[in-house]
């Protein structure tokens, strides 16, 4: 099971005040927020982005780990996941663009778009390439 909530740490801003938010998970995810709110949500863009950045960049995409004291949850779009797991399920199975195209029916420009993080997809192009894969999704809400 892929999780994509990346624990984040608040780390108070002496000089302009607010939070410092760093993943140790993905250290090139650096930002800021006046207020934990703000934080939050910079976090869930900034961590969206280092993940984006690390598919077009063909990096592995790390596990997160686990909380520790202090830590907050950030956690990745729900769209952005999907592709991250796709890509991720690609690389496990040894999977070209070409190969899941081809036994996706597709053209491979078309499995290209499906995992470009910043392209809109719907979601069944997204279940049916990771179908083909021996993935699905289940979604929890907590």
């Amino acid at each position: 099971m892929l999780r994509f909530n990346y624990p984040a740490k608040f780390t108070p801003a002496k000089e302009d005040g607010g939070f410092v938010v760093t993943f140790r998970d993905l250290p090139e995810a650096i930002t800021q927020g006046d207020n934990i709110r703000e934080c939050l949500e910079e976090a869930s863009d900034c961590l969206e982005e280092a993940i984006a950045a690390r598919i077009d960049d063909g990096m592995k995409i790390p596990v997160p780990s686990k909380c520790r004291k202090g830590d907050k949850l950030a956690v990745l779009p729900l769209q952005t996941a999907l592709k991250a797991a796709l890509y991720i399920a690609m690389k496990e199975a040894g999977i070209s663009k070409t190969e899941l195209a081809r036994q996706l029916q597709m053209h491979e420009k078309e499995v290209r778009r499906i995992l470009d993080p910043h392209h809109g997809t719907r979601l069944p192009a997204m279940e049916r390439a990771l179908t083909a894969l021996g993935k699905h999704v289940e979604l929890s809400i907590v």
